[in-house]
């Protein structure tokens, strides 16, 4: 990177910070800190962790497998006790699950039995339950047909394939309109090609919903393209926040753009850098 990059590089990334401190904070980890007791003594995964997160960012997690990026992304979601430490989400502290909250985990765990729209239906009936019988019809269609499945209302899930049972998932997280967007590996189990198809389809839904989004993941080409930040994690036990990077590409993003832009491997060996020290 030449000195003019670099300076409009810097110049971008102070951009970015500025706009993310205009906006509220949606969800804050305050000295979170995680232990599971084992018969030779408590293990401690995570410890004073902190995370400020705000309204309408996009953030993937890093670090590697084991670090307690999942058990962050749990507790978060309410599903996994604290040890210490706060999480509040729009200023109120979680008291397990709820629906402000959505998780797309990387198996969507869909009701095999039912059709795509039933799948989606069961979230909306329960975060909606004063909405016609109309509404929440058209909700449900809405979000199946923006994750590109407009022609498979009536499928049942035993007749989808992977790719198609993770784009019920996103569509039924978005549909339950949360505060908070949960993504743990979504994309995990899928081939290449249609990991980068729903990571399209991911992007195009959310530019348009703008929900503060947090993914973990432990692809750094995918953190690159879909975040506004990266989080690095150190590696456990005790793991805690140990860097971040600012993604400062315009919104909305195209792929092809964003691999072809001169800064993209500098971001990418940074992240690597990380991962291997």
């Amino acid at each position: 990177m030449n000195t003019i990059e670099k300076v409009e590089t810097d110049l971008k990334d102070l951009i970015v910070r500025d706009r993310l401190k205009g906006m509220p904070v949606m969800l804050d980890c305050d000295s979170v800190k995680k232990v599971y007791p084992t018969p030779k003594g408590d293990y401690v995964v995570l410890e004073d962790l902190m995370l400020t997160i705000r309204e309408s960012e996009f953030i993937s997690i890093i670090g590697h497998s084991g670090c307690g990026k999942s058990t962050l992304l749990s507790m978060i979601a309410g599903l996994n006790d604290l040890s210490g430490g706060h999480i509040r989400v729009d200023g109120e502290p979680i008291r397990g699950a709820g629906p402000d909250r959505a998780v797309v985990f990387q198996s969507p765990s869909l009701f095999p039995w039912l059709t795509t729209l039933q799948n989606v239906m069961i979230g909306v009936k329960q975060v909606f339950p004063h909405a016609t019988k109309k509404q929440k019809l058209e909700i449900c269609k809405y979000y199946l047909d923006k994750v590109g499945l407009g022609n498979a209302f009536d499928k049942r899930a035993t007749e989808l394939s992977q790719g198609m049972k993770q784009r019920v998932g996103i569509a039924r997280a978005f549909a339950l309109k949360p505060k908070v967007l949960l993504l743990d590996e979504p994309f995990g189990m899928l081939d290449s090609l249609t990991r980068g198809e729903l990571q399209d389809v991911l992007l195009e839904v959310w530019q348009r919903e703008k929900i503060t989004a947090v993914m973990v993941t432990h692809d750094v080409d995918e953190s690159i393209f879909l975040a506004d930040r990266v989080i690095m994690m150190t590696s456990g036990p005790s793991a805690k926040i140990g860097d971040e990077l600012i993604i400062p590409f315009e919104r909305p993003r195209n792929r092809i753009e964003v691999l072809e832009h001169p800064d993209y491997y500098d971001y990418r060996g940074y992240l690597i850098n990380f991962l291997e020290h």
